[in-house]
């Protein structure tokens, strides 16, 4: 199969180009300076001379807190560079996977979000994800949306090494418990891409690892498996503290756990415990 991948050195892109090669398939990674996604003419002229079967849309404006006071740089990149990568690949036939997120929604509900619960974004970032599955969904007649939620891997930064840092360097250390949603390996969301875009099953999917917790219990756990698997010893006390103590620009959602429902529905094998993918990914760092 011939794969586009746009994004293909963000944290999601590399896996994704690594598992698709790993595989066998043709691929052709873009990063900024392969494709520019904001600009319509070239994405036409590099997705129309590669003819791809299937372009998968990772590129993205993901710095959260940045784009409450950046709102034309998310829009660009978020709605029009999706709108160039999904017309492009609408004429060049392919079928197209867009990468959104848990912002869509409003964070604020009690129980796991559906992939057809109403969508309300409360931040910058939530709103132009948003415009971006609305450009997909009405630009593509293949899309795929798959949304997911607390992304970390191998490459780039992340929480887990960030937990992983100052977990040895510091004395005291505020985790947030009362943001709760499901941490997502990167090896684990790919697998499930790579399987999707085998099927003609298209349609809204939330992908994450399966399971949920705050972000102080996900960090007892990275402790808890880090010491056990890369034998780490953590000077940091763990404290829980609540949102308020660390305000930022962009609210956060309280509740992020998403229902797996398309990926049930459609006869998928559900993706695995997120503490299961925190275990291979620390073997991953390991080696």
């Amino acid at each position: 199969m011939k794969v586009l991948v746009t994004g293909s050195a963000g944290q999601l892109g590399q896996d994704v180009v690594l598992m698709l090669q790993q595989q066998g398939h043709e691929v052709l990674g873009c990063d900024r300076l392969e494709m520019d996604i904001t600009d319509l003419d070239e994405c036409v002229k590099v997705i129309g001379d590669f003819g791809p079967e299937v372009v998968i849309h990772c590129a993205a404006h993901t710095a959260v807190d940045a784009a409450e006071s950046d709102i034309d740089a998310a829009y660009l990149i978020n709605a029009t560079g999706t709108r160039n990568v999904a017309l492009a690949a609408e004429k060049a036939g392919a079928k197209l996977v867009y990468i959104s997120t848990d912002y869509v929604f409003d964070g604020l509900g009690t129980q796991p979000y559906h992939e057809y619960d109403n969508t309300d974004p409360q931040s910058i970032y939530g709103k132009s994800k948003r415009a971006g599955e609305i450009v997909a969904q009405s630009l593509s007649s293949k899309y795929f949306i798959v949304r997911t939620s607390w992304v970390y891997g191998k490459y780039g930064n992340n929480f887990v090494k960030t937990m992983l840092k100052q977990g040895q360097e510091k004395p005291l250390l505020q985790v947030v418990d009362d943001q709760k949603g499901s941490p997502t390996y990167t090896v684990d969301l790919t697998r499930f891409i790579l399987e999707l875009i085998q099927t003609e099953k298209y349609g809204v999917y939330h992908a994450s690892n399966s399971g949920a917790c705050t972000w102080y219990e996900f960090t007892g756990a990275i402790f808890a498996e880090a010491e056990d698997i890369l034998g780490l010893s953590f000077t940091a006390k763990l404290e829980p503290c609540g949102t308020e103590q660390f305000p930022r620009p962009a609210p956060r959602p309280r509740n992020s756990v998403m229902e797996h429902l398309s990926i049930r529905t459609n006869g998928f094998q559900d993706i695995r415990h997120w503490r299961e993918g925190l275990r291979d990914f620390l073997l991953e760092l390991k080696e």
